[in-house]
């Protein structure tokens, strides 16, 4: 039996030994001994070389020795994003703004390993030492962590609101054509597998109302409210809806949109940090999509705060992704950080009940949601894919990339179990222990 041992030897023998002879390793020797010989897809490069099964349905097309300099300094993701979003490395068989396919099947069958180091020699030989000389990266790219700090410590209301800025203001044209009608850009919650985007961003707001034990006439707040999905809902139902964000152009759409629906009476949208908010004595609390920009050291100040805004009784609804351990480092790394969501900060559901809990929140329900994540996540790049030419005119072709790539490789991790999305349902006991008359049992249509 041939074990992965011996083809990954295989092809570092073989790679090797082609070097040997012509002198230097071709790019695609170079990632065959680096794959063990085990290639999902056709690769070709501006060398003249190429790798793979010929008639793979997908495939990578290396085009410049700038692309071969992004993929040799930079670890894990973010040296495929860089040569990929600066035009440097093409792929082929999918759309631009859904490349699942070619994602998944670099994820199922590509597994990178180190070959002994007279090997390494010969390919750091072959490629040239200028490759490994970092250069400046795709003008999309966030600064780094470290340089970052010139906005702020780290989730200061500066640093926080120049985050929001850098991945939510992209356009509001653009979020409409990837959001749909909605305009809910957090996971929705699919009655079935088949229903509509709308219909399930209408059932997931529907779900936190319903939970939260919402009736005309109480008050909301909703923190990180995005374009005032949830604010609005609510405020159909006769509750008193406050939404705050960062985001100075959601705040502005969501404005419009209220009153173009004649909901300014009950609904409003703020732009500010939600650590401004005033009023207390709410009747509930949501906080949809907001936690993974909080940052985890940051989680009892976070839920202390809005518990001080809650009126004894009150319910509280957090909605985020999380990781599926409670070990994992906390901080965004690569790609993400880098492209999508600067100083983002994921962790365990374990954590975030355990911080909720110890500011004196009572926890009465948690659930995860995490394959309807990647539903909702098949649902965007489906609506970036129909609208790709009109995003591409208003947004540039590498930040469509970028979010394309992102949305279809976190559709990926959400399939995958490597994230997921859990909602947590706490109260804000009375001072004698009492719990507001709720019922015995769950008392939402799931």
């Amino acid at each position: 039996m041939t074990t992965s041992k011996d083809k990954t030897a295989d092809a570092t023998a073989s790679g090797a030994a082609s070097g040997a002879a012509s002198g230097k390793l071709t790019l695609a020797e170079i990632l065959e001994i680096l794959s063990g010989g085990r290639l999902p897809l056709r690769f070709t490069a501006y060398d003249g070389s190429s790798a793979g099964d010929p008639d793979a349905p997908y495939g990578l097309d290396l085009k410049t020795p700038r692309g071969t300099t992004y993929l040799a300094t930079a670890r894990g993701d973010l040296g495929f994003a860089r040569a990929y979003i600066a035009g440097d490395l093409d792929i082929h068989g999918v759309h631009l703004g859904d490349p699942y396919e070619l994602l998944k099947a670099l994820s199922d069958d590509l597994v990178f390993e180190r070959p002994p180091a007279r090997v390494m020699v010969d390919i750091i030989r072959s490629m040239g030492v200028e490759h490994l000389r970092p250069i400046a990266p795709p003008p999309q790219e966030a600064p780094s962590g470290l340089r970052r700090v010139t906005s702020g410590l780290r989730h200061s209301k500066h640093r926080d609101a120049e985050a929001i800025h850098h991945h939510y203001d992209v356009s509001n044209t653009f979020y409409e054509w990837v959001l749909g009608t909605s305009m809910t850009y957090t996971c929705a919650c699919y009655p079935t597998p088949d229903a509509s985007l709308d219909a399930a961003q209408e059932n997931k707001y529907r779900l936190v109302f319903e939970k939260l034990r919402l009736k005309p006439g109480d008050r909301l707040l909703d923190v990180g409210c995005g374009w005032g999905g949830m604010v609005r809902y609510a405020a159909r139902h006769g509750v008193a809806a406050t939404g705050v964000t960062l985001s100075r152009e959601q705040s502005s759409w969501a404005q419009r949109a209220i009153a173009e629906q004649g909901l300014g009476d009950l609904a409003e949208v703020r732009y500010g940090d939600y650590r401004d908010v005033a009023e207390t004595g709410f009747d509930a609390v949501s906080s949809i999509g907001l936690l993974e920009h909080i940052g985890v050291r940051n989680y009892p100040s976070y839920f202390r705060f809005l518990r001080s805004r809650m009126r004894p009784g009150a319910l509280l609804l957090n909605h985020c992704i999380t990781r599926p351990d409670n070990r994992s480092e906390p901080a965004a790394k690569g790609f993400i950080d880098r492209y999508v969501f600067p100083d983002g900060e994921l962790t365990g559901s374990g954590r975030i009940i355990t911080e909720a809990q110890d500011v004196g929140l009572e926890v009465l329900h948690e659930e995860n949601l995490r394959p309807h994540y990647a539903l909702t996540l098949r649902d965007w790049c489906a609506n970036l894919v129909v609208h790709w030419d009109e995003a591409v005119a208003e947004v540039g072709l590498p930040t469509a990339k970028v979010w394309g790539l992102y949305m279809a490789g976190s559709r990926l991790a959400f399939e995958k179990g490597g994230i997921q999305l859990h909602q947590v349902l706490a109260a804000n006991p009375h001072d004698d222990g009492r719990d507001g008359d709720l019922p015995l049992r769950p008392w939402w249509t799931p």
